[in-house]
């Protein structure tokens, strides 16, 4: 990530010695520590929801295709991409199809 040499840590350690002081920094040491992964963990948040976004997206645009083309005809990306989409609306009707049968076991 960053390209700090030896030379370069000691001097900063040195600098962050005689700026905060040796009883604190430890604790200074550990809040940017905490601080720098929090950091981290945003954004691999914000790359992880980025990717997710994009796949969407690419999904959305496959299935315009599809929707244009004979669908004996599509390509073996489209053809995955339709079974893709495929699972996905299964993955989203199952809870409402057991919901449904709860609802009418319990009228029943």
């Amino acid at each position: 990530m960053f390209d700090i040499g030896f030379w370069e840590l000691v001097v900063i350690s040195v600098i962050g010695l005689l700026v905060v002081g040796p009883e604190r920094l430890p604790g200074a040491i550990r809040s940017l520590q905490r601080t720098l992964g929090q950091l981290r963990s945003f954004g691999n948040k914000i790359q992880a929801e980025l990717n997710h976004e994009l796949r969407v997206k690419e999904l959305h645009e496959n299935l315009k295709k599809i929707e244009s083309a004979d669908i004996d005809d599509l390509s073996p990306e489209l053809k995955r991409s339709l079974a893709e989409l495929e699972a996905a609306a299964e993955q989203v009707r199952e809870p409402y199809a057991e919901d449904k049968k709860r609802n009418k076991e319990e009228h029943e």
